[in-house]
């Protein structure tokens, strides 16, 4: 990704996650970022695939009506790119979204343990100019050694895994240790695969 080639367009990461801004920086693109104001919990689907699709396209939606509120399309000819995004870890075929609090999520850690987990991220690129939109999903296996009980006491007090989808965060140094193996890239479980966003950002154009 050549400076030349930003220069030619705009992009707003919809979403206020760390991770995902730090990913998007990662790939050398300049940014803004707008949070979506919906109501993830109404949106219900069976299929973790469908579910991620659903609310990183209403992410997508609810922020470009916002900005259609503000018009702040402006006349430089350069096309706006909205890059929405939304992850779900799924356990023993459970969807598990953000823990509801610390029980829960000292829960979901716990049943790791040993275990495995996927994690299901889905990127939708909306060109605001053209109204273009592209969306997919990315899915990675995660496999744990056994992780001791102080340790996910320290995770709970901490408190970051209780904003996060199924209070997992497999790059945590406390964490990190107690991961054996990753199936896919790190960037997807963190909430932005970077090949597929990148992917998606050149389909719009």
């Amino acid at each position: 990704m050549d400076s030349e080639a930003s220069n030619q367009f705009k992009i707003i990461l919809g979403s206020s996650s760390i991770a995902r801004k730090k990913i998007l920086s990662e790939m050398g693109y300049q940014f803004t970022t707008m949070s979506a104001d919906i109501d993830e919990k109404a949106i219900r689907k069976e299929k973790p695939e469908d579910l991620v699709m659903a609310l990183a396209e209403a992410k997508a939606d609810a922020i470009a009506s916002k900005l259609q509120n503000i018009e702040n399309q402006e006349n430089d000819g350069k096309p706006t790119l909205l890059v929405a995004a939304d992850t779900v870890v799924v356990y023993q075929g459970m969807i598990r979204e953000k823990p509801s609090n610390k029980e829960e999520a000292c829960q979901f850690i716990k049943g790791y343990s040993s275990g495995h987990a996927t994690t299901v991220s889905s990127v939708v690129v909306t060109n605001l100019k053209t109204g273009f939109r592209r969306g997919e999903w990315d899915k990675v296996e995660i496999q744990f050694h056994d992780i001791p009980e102080h340790i996910i006491d320290n995770l709970i007090e901490e408190g970051n895994v209780l904003n996060v989808a199924g209070a997992l965060i497999i790059e945590h140094p406390l964490v990190l240790p107690y991961v054996k193996a990753v199936v896919g890239t790190t960037d997807s479980v963190m909430g932005l695969p970077k090949a597929l966003t990148e992917r998606l950002i050149n389909e719009v154009l």
